[in-house]
């Protein structure tokens, strides 16, 4: 089975970074479409940013020119550099990916989440 796993979550000041990595492990054939989610408390989980297997991103307009979001292919693992973070950045931040095991079906799978915290 594929499991998704977030780290690198933690406490920030208002104007800080942190990046997040993702790493996908198991049975994997290939890593289609990868993106992060964020969900704040009270609301509803929405869409951080994206990226295709080929590189290209997309980005929610509220993170736009502060977030960037990346992959190694070879290790299986996205990343998100957050930058100039905001206490409405604070939030649970969920990796998402289409994966595909070596029947070749794509599936979409979670990881567990890592909490980020922005906070004077």
């Amino acid at each position: 089975q594929v499991q998704l796993v977030e780290s690198g979550g933690g406490l920030v000041q208002p104007g800080g970074s942190l990046r997040l990595s993702c790493a996908a492990s198991g049975s994997i054939f290939s890593i289609n479409a990868m993106g992060w989610y964020r969900q704040a408390p009270g609301k509803q989980r929405e869409l951080v940013a994206t990226i295709t297997s080929g590189g290209s991103t997309n980005y929610a307009d509220s993170v736009k020119g502060r977030f960037t979001i990346s992959r190694d292919n070879a290790k299986n693992t996205m990343y998100l550099e957050m930058n100039s973070l905001k206490p409405e950045d604070t939030a649970v931040y969920y990796c998402n990916a289409e994966i595909s095991g070596f029947r070749r079906v794509p599936y979409d799978y979670w990881g567990q989440g890592t909490q980020v915290t922005v906070s004077s």
